[in-house]
């Protein structure tokens, strides 16, 4: 496969994931009745994201230390964490829908641009990730050093700030 279809197929893989998620938060009207045999999944999505950051964290600490085997085994682990986690976020969104922030005041102009920033980097992180990914399978390593970068920053920052953005939704504000 060249690069050119690769990247394509990344593109294309990437903009189909962005509609999907876009679709489920802003189009569908899910059925509420359906949302009871979900309840779990937020906590299960928070913990799925705080797993990831620990696994970006260590395989950066292990690549660090020129541990390539550890450094790999991480990352993918990471990808496959995250890729659970988008699964998971899916059916949860498809089923239940979102929930409203409860916070008012001050809080909210921190929730909101948290939750806007969370988002966009999102939906980068998924074209990012897999080219990153891609670029260590082909062995483009310089390539790969370039783009993870910017990949590692971005996607720890969506795997802490799912974290937070859980906890500030379902945690810092009293329930009704």
């Amino acid at each position: 496969m060249t690069d050119r279809v690769a990247l394509s197929v990344i593109g294309l893989v990437s903009s189909l994931v962005v509609v999907a998620v876009g679709f489920l938060l802003l189009g569908r009207q899910p059925q509420i009745e359906a949302a009871h045999g979900v309840s779990a999944l937020p906590v299960v999505n928070a913990v799925l994201n705080g797993t990831s950051a620990a696994l970006l964290t260590a395989g950066y600490v292990f690549i660090r230390q020129r541990k390539v085997t550890a450094h790999k085994t991480c990352m993918l682990t990471a990808f496959a964490v995250s890729s659970l986690f988008l699964v998971s976020y899916v059916i949860y969104h498809y089923h239940a829908g979102s929930k409203p922030f409860a916070g008012q005041g001050w809080i909210r102009g921190v929730y909101y641009p948290l939750l806007i920033s969370h988002l966009v980097l999102a939906a980068l992180i998924v074209p990012f990730a897999l080219t990153t990914i891609y670029r260590a399978w082909r062995g483009q390593f310089a390539r790969h050093k370039r783009i993870a970068r910017w990949t590692l920053p971005m996607w720890l920052y969506v795997s802490i700030t799912g974290v937070v953005v859980y906890w500030m939704l379902y945690h810092l504000v009293p329930q009704p």
